[in-house]
């Protein structure tokens, strides 16, 4: 990594102070807290020792000047009740200082806090710290991943950041281990590996931190993997307790009497595949229930038809589970998706808050996800409260508030004789992309978009699951999909809008809308005086009215944003952090970045800073997102049979049709279609297996590669067609 700072390097006596002074500084911006500011003494902690601890978290807003965990606080609103930038100086607002990132691909972590240090995470789970007031880099650390696990995560080799808790940083690393690093030499403490490395297991997700366990999950659902969750001992490493999300085969000494129940709403051998359900994201726990909630993802494989052939609930696919913290008892569950076969996992961020609805305070636990109906349960039961939409959909008409079911469109449900359209598509209405909460304005902001595709199920005769493939056993693209497309009141296929939504929780509606003018989801984070915070995939780092949505601040980037932000003080000073990088560049974006193609970089705003990032494009750089395909050489029999192979090798990746919606690169845009040498280099032999685009020669059938090579270059070809008709 390289950063432009201020040449001043403080002294360890120096940087003290200034945490010292933080917490009193930002204490000082929130007229509440201000008579017990008077009278409490600064509390002594090492820089950069993060000493974070179960009383420290609870007592949060007590120091609103850190970001003590990815979320902020326990209820993960990501709600900061700072008051020095507000929307009378936002417009003020400049760049402090930067830091280059070495890593491409998407970059998704939210900076913590600590004591004076800013950690964060990059793309191959790398972790670095930072002086969080002159950025000076105080170390890195490398668990130095095998590149060949880039092959087997499905969403890109990314990771959502670090917990903190006694001195200590806890990273879940892609390749499955566990690993906790000392907080002030960047040295590894301990590690773990939480996963079987016989299977394609991955993690992206930031741990959190209960009780001095440390929580983690999975990834893996498409790839032959069996869901679970587990805790670990914070100071030593060991296993504490796992919840598994799927049942193993009958007789499996992991089943749970939840699991022997749930057995009864599968068919077939779904358990020699795993059956999924991996829990690959938000991990909540709350204090006042002593629960801890987390979402699962989809079933093995997508098509139930093929998965679970008679059909049944399959849990617990699709399900919000609830346990207890120290032991992983289970508590409750509530299945959102049924027999889900949409992808529609129920990863996606949970909150809880303190809501008074029909005039009673209710303590409730909610989540937007990918489905498009927001959801509202009473915390400590699972008992649905509302869920009512805040985006487009087709697949339900609504929830059956009595029997927690969604009313389901039966055209929604297809087979390998009959075809689907289905809104939102497999990425959903909302993603892993953070949404924020204000007990202020009662507004949830979430990062909406809108999509839909075709769906229809491979033959169950004859689909075969393979090991580190993906396994979703559907086809996206076939004669009766684009029949449907082509009827009167089709949605238009594939993505079509996103935008920035505030929704009432209680009054369940849609309050207002920020467009964003170039497709894409990007994290949020809102603050007390009433601003939101929020990059986009047109390069530039946003700030809203949190009542009206009106923009009040932009800045540009040189990235496409996804991760979502946080602030913290120091010295009595305001900062505002955001890491930037995703897929490709933002439109006419050249590359500035020497170390980073995307210009992947964290980024520290303050009030009246002057910093600005270089202009000057690098060797090389070529302005973001330009098609200039070769002619089509290959037959109508190739590209069809590279569609196919397409669907099953590399979508999960690179995006269904050849259209990216993830952070690994669109391959319509790729050099490498220059020539079938250069692919085959790529595909075959290996060539960028260090970047994690490993060889797929032992998966591919004769032929197969060349194929692909083939529809890749016609979908590029009608992509530029139709951006030359647009002009």
């Amino acid at each position: 990594m390289n950063n432009k700072m201020s040449r001043a390097v403080l002294s360890l006596s120096a940087a003290l102070s200034l945490v010292l002074s933080g917490p009193l500084a930002a204490v000082a911006q929130t007229p509440a807290a201000a008579p017990a500011a008077a009278k409490a003494k600064p509390v002594a902690r090492a820089y950069g020792g993060a000493a974070v601890d179960g009383a420290r978290l609870l007592a949060a807003d007590s120091e609103p000047g850190s970001w003590l965990a990815a979320g902020r606080t326990y209820s993960e609103q990501r709600y900061s009740p700072l008051t020095g930038i507000s929307k009378a100086n936002v417009g003020k607002l400049g760049l402090a200082w930067y830091a280059d990132v070495d890593t491409e691909r998407g970059q998704e972590s939210t900076p913590v806090v600590v004591d004076g240090a800013l950690y964060f995470t990059t793309a191959w789970s790398k972790v670095f710290a930072y002086d969080a007031k002159s950025g000076k880099q105080l170390w890195a650390y490398d668990p130095k991943v095998d590149p060949s696990n880039g092959a087997i995560a499905c969403c890109d080799v990314v990771n959502r950041g670090v917990a903190a808790w006694k001195g200590k940083l806890y990273l879940g690393a892609l390749d499955g281990r566990l690993i906790a690093i000392d907080a002030k030499t960047g040295k590894k403490a301990w590690e773990v590996q939480t996963t079987d490395l016989k299977d394609p297991y991955t993690i992206t997700q930031a741990p959190r931190i209960v009780k001095g366990l440390v929580i983690i999950g999975n990834g893996g659902a498409e790839y032959t993997c069996r869901g679970y969750v587990s805790a670990y001992d914070a100071a030593t490493g060991k296993l504490k307790w796992r919840f598994y999300t799927v049942p193993a085969k009958p007789g499996d000494p992991t089943n749970t009497p939840e699991l022997k129940s749930a057995l009864k709403g599968w068919d077939g051998d779904f358990w020699k595949y795993g059956g999924g359900g991996t829990a690959w994201d938000t991990i909540l726990y709350d204090p006042k229930t002593d629960l801890i909630y987390f979402g699962t993802g989809n079933g093995l494989s997508w098509s139930q038809e093929v998965r679970s052939p008679k059909g049944g609930d399959n849990l617990f696919v699709s399900s919000i589970v609830a346990v207890h913290a120290s032991t992983g008892k289970y508590a409750w569950h509530f299945q959102e998706v049924p027999g889900d076969e949409w992808d529609y996992d129920v990863t996606n961020p949970l909150m809880t808050a303190d809501l008074k609805i029909k005039g009673q305070p209710r303590h409730v636990l909610m989540q937007a996800p990918k489905t498009g109906f927001f959801y509202v349960w009473d915390a400590a039961t699972g008992k649905l409260i509302s869920a009512d939409k805040f985006a487009p959909l087709n697949w339900a008409s609504k929830i059956d508030l009595k029997t927690g079911r969604p009313v389901e469109n039966p055209d929604a449900r297809y087979s390998d004789t009959k075809a689907a359209i289905v809104q939102p598509a497999p990425l959903g209405a909302h993603n892993w992309h953070p949404m924020a909460y204000s007990p202020k304005t009662g507004l949830v902001y979430i990062p909406v978009t809108e999509s839909s595709t075709g769906f229809m199920s491979a033959d169950p005769k004859t689909f075969q699951v393979k090991d580190r493939v993906y396994n979703t056993a559907t086809v996206s693209f076939s004669d009766k999909i684009t029949e449907l497309y082509g009827k009167p009141g089709a949605p238009q296929r594939g993505n079509i809008r996103s935008y920035l939504e505030a929704y009432d929780p209680v009054a369940q509606k849609i309050v207002w809308k920020a467009p964003d003018k170039d497709y894409g989801p990007h994290g949020v984070m809102t603050t007390a005086t009433n601003l939101v915070f929020s990059g986009d995939w047109s390069g530039y780092f946003n700030a809203f009215d949190a009542r009206t949505g009106e923009k009040l601040w932009s800045i540009k980037t040189q990235a496409d944003v996804v991760a979502a932000p946080s602030t913290y003080v120091i010295g009595g000073e305001q900062y505002v952090a955001l890491l930037v990088g995703a897929r490709g560049l933002p439109p006419g974006q050249i590359r500035t970045s020497a170390t980073s193609a995307n210009n992947s970089r964290l980024l520290i705003y303050k009030l009246n800073a002057t910093e600005t990032l270089p202009t000057a494009g690098v060797a090389g750089a070529v302005a973001g997102k330009v098609l200039d395909p070769p002619l089509l050489t290959g037959t109508n029999e190739q590209v069809i049979d590279g569609e196919g192979a397409y669907g099953r090798f590399c979508s999960g990746c690179h995006g269904a049709g050849g259209v990216a919606d993830k952070s690994i690169p669109d391959l319509r845009y790729s050099p490498a279609l220059r020539n079938l040498r250069n692919w085959n280099a790529i595909v075959i032999d290996g060539e960028r297996a260090s970047k994690g685009m490993v060889s797929f020669k032992s998966v591919l059938a004769e032929g197969q590669a060349e194929a692909i090579y083939h529809y890749i270059v016609s979908q590029a070809n009608k992509a530029k067609a139709e951006q030359a008709a647009k002009r």
